[in-house]
């Protein structure tokens, strides 16, 4: 049986992020504690692939991604789409960045974030930046129908200013 954490709150900031493992859209596992060991990673919960919030969400994201190698973040974009059609979308999109497929056990990872709609089925608009130490250092999580803007997020990967 499946845990039901919709009435869980998101991991807030300064607790640990559930580790997970998900195909990307090419099929390969991609591990949340593998990818940590390497550097941060900013995880992008959204609805739907294909979709006009998203597509802008995704395309800004795509558009500062050097901002986010540059300061060392991996970014992954997760949605509970099969991994053949973030494929598609991911080639049509041009996108330089993992998509994940949280098809199944359907929105598993989103529930452990606490960011899953089960009435509707999708992720709600949440994002995650992990340390290395596997603690969430910064996280937004909007409605589905309100787009998180570029701005927090690269002012969440922004290195502190020396006081």
């Amino acid at each position: 049986m499946t845990p039901d954490f919709s009435q869980s709150p998101s991991p807030a900031v300064g607790a640990p992020a559930p580790d997970f493992t998900l195909v990307d859209h090419h099929g390969a596992d991609r591990s949340l504690a593998a990818e940590l060991k390497q550097r941060p990673a900013l995880l992008v919960f959204y609805p739907f692939a294909f979709s006009r919030i998203c597509g802008g969400e995704l395309q800004e994201l795509q558009s500062s991604l050097g901002e986010f190698e540059g300061r060392g973040v991996s970014l992954f974009a997760v949605s509970c789409d099969p991994m053949f059609s973030l494929r598609v979308y991911a080639e049509q999109e041009d996108f330089g960045f993992p998509l994940l497929s949280d098809f199944w056990p359907h929105g598993e990872v989103a529930r452990a974030y606490a960011i899953f709609d089960e009435a509707k089925g999708c992720a709600r608009r949440g994002s995650f930046l992990i340390g290395q130490d596997g603690i969430v250092q910064w996280s937004i999580v909007n409605p589905i129908s309100e787009a998180r803007p570029l701005s927090a997020y690269l002012d969440a990967i922004a290195e502190p200013t020396p006081s």
